[in-house]
């Protein structure tokens, strides 16, 4: 009787952490679902997004560099961002990314980027605090005083952008800059469920980004957010 009654036990805690699993699965690709479908209207082509008005500006979002080179994937959104900026959507660039280490710098890397390209220096912000999505958005909102912005990042990633500068209070609009196939896409996708799922809870909790600081409005002369002498 002992053994049957540990063996009853034992499939009912099985039964209870499969069940488990797959309601977080079921939720996870329920969240999934409602915020692509939530978003995609604002999704915009870049003449869509270039004839809104009132834009505070062109948010950036970091996607990773090599040395003093951006990747692929954020030259991608480097060209579509500054492409909007020539076509009069914002006269402002505010590039977010990873600036948290001495040695690995995103910001200046595509701020570099986009003066070689024409853009003039007081134009383009750098944020070197955009640790993650949902930090480059808060901070856009809470120190650069942003509250209608055109985000630019590659679609599978656009969703959640949108949704979570939604959800902060901003008029938020996408562009999409995914002019060509990228290697190691498919485990970004599949990364991006999980993202998806906690920034859903985040914006729920709200908590604070890692750094907050003085605000510096994304009206005024970018080059104030510069940290080393120009070359």
């Amino acid at each position: 009787m002992h053994k049957s009654s540990m063996k009853k036990k034992l499939f009912k805690i099985c039964i209870s952490i499969v069940s488990l699993g797959a309601l977080g699965v079921i939720v996870v690709f329920c969240i999934n679902g409602y915020m692509k479908a939530s978003t995609k209207k604002n999704i915009l082509s870049s003449e869509q997004a270039a004839s809104l008005d009132d834009v505070d500006c062109i948010l950036v979002l970091g996607a990773g560099v090599w040395g003093d080179k951006p990747t692929h994937m954020l030259e991608d959104r480097l060209k579509f961002g500054i492409s909007l900026y020539n076509m009069g959507a914002s006269n402002r660039l505010l590039m977010s990314g990873d600036h948290g280490r001495e040695n690995y710098d995103e910001v200046n890397v595509m701020k570099e980027f986009a003066i070689n390209e024409g853009v003039p220096s007081s134009d383009i912000f750098m944020d070197h605090a955009g640790f993650s999505t949902y930090e480059s958005l808060y901070r856009a909102r809470d120190i650069f005083e942003a509250k209608k912005i055109i985000i630019v990042t590659q679609e599978y990633h656009l969703y959640r952008a949108l949704y979570v500068a939604d959800k902060l209070g901003l008029d938020a609009y996408g562009v999409a800059s995914n002019p060509r196939e990228y290697v190691g896409q498919s485990s970004r996708d599949v990364r991006e469920v999980l993202a998806r799922a906690k920034d859903f809870f985040n914006v729920i909790i709200g908590p604070e980004p890692t750094y907050l600081g003085e605000v510096i409005p994304v009206s005024g002369n970018g080059d104030i957010t510069n940290d080393r002498d120009s070359e």
